[in-house]
């Protein structure tokens, strides 16, 4: 049965110390790898912040179908058998549905945002994007406002923005706030 909604692999790695560098070289072989299975939407890479090592991976698929060839693929078990040695334990995986993957705390033990600072991050990142976005290519392509290409364009443009740029800035910005209760 294929599960249409876009999913999310968020991979927790815990180094052991002193393998930062080997771990870099180990993502640099692994994301291009990923990037070429069907449905592969992006990956970003949350890199420690503080004493701790925690390394946290967001792989994006299109559906849990195309997930799953990804996550049982040949290719990713011999990658996973080349990191271990670099790691303090296992790697620690879940499947996110949507876009929870940004509210993901980088441990267990730590409980998610409220849904209300969800909510309030997502809008101060999509309202801004939706009405400058529009404006910005208007600008630019004035002969594409109104027409299927150009609504492409701006929808495509603020996806971009949101998930690559805004988003990982944001909730790094307000990650205090985000995991206060």
């Amino acid at each position: 049965m294929s599960n249409q909604q876009h999913v999310t692999l968020v991979i927790t790695h815990h180094l052991a110390s002193g393998q930062e560098h080997a771990y870099e070289a180990w993502l640099k072989r692994i994301m291009p790898d990923a990037a070429t299975f069907t449905g592969h939407l992006g990956v970003n890479v949350i890199r420690p912040s503080g004493s701790e090592l925690a390394y946290t991976i967001l792989v994006r698929f299109d559906n849990l179908d195309n997930l799953y060839r990804w996550i049982h693929s040949p290719q990713r078990l011999q990658y996973i058998e080349q990191v271990k040695p670099l790691l303090l334990g296992s790697d620690h995986i879940e499947i996110r549905p949507g876009a929870e993957f940004w509210f993901t705390p980088n441990s267990a033990n730590v409980r998610p945002p409220a849904k209300w600072k969800q909510f309030l991050i997502t809008l101060l990142v999509i309202f801004p994007s939706t009405n400058l976005v529009p404006w910005f290519w208007h600008q630019l392509l004035p002969g594409l406002s109104g027409s299927l290409a150009g609504h492409l364009l701006n929808d495509a443009s603020v996806v971009a923005l949101v998930v690559f740029l805004w988003m990982p800035l944001v909730t790094r910005m307000f990650h205090q706030w985000l995991t206060r209760h």
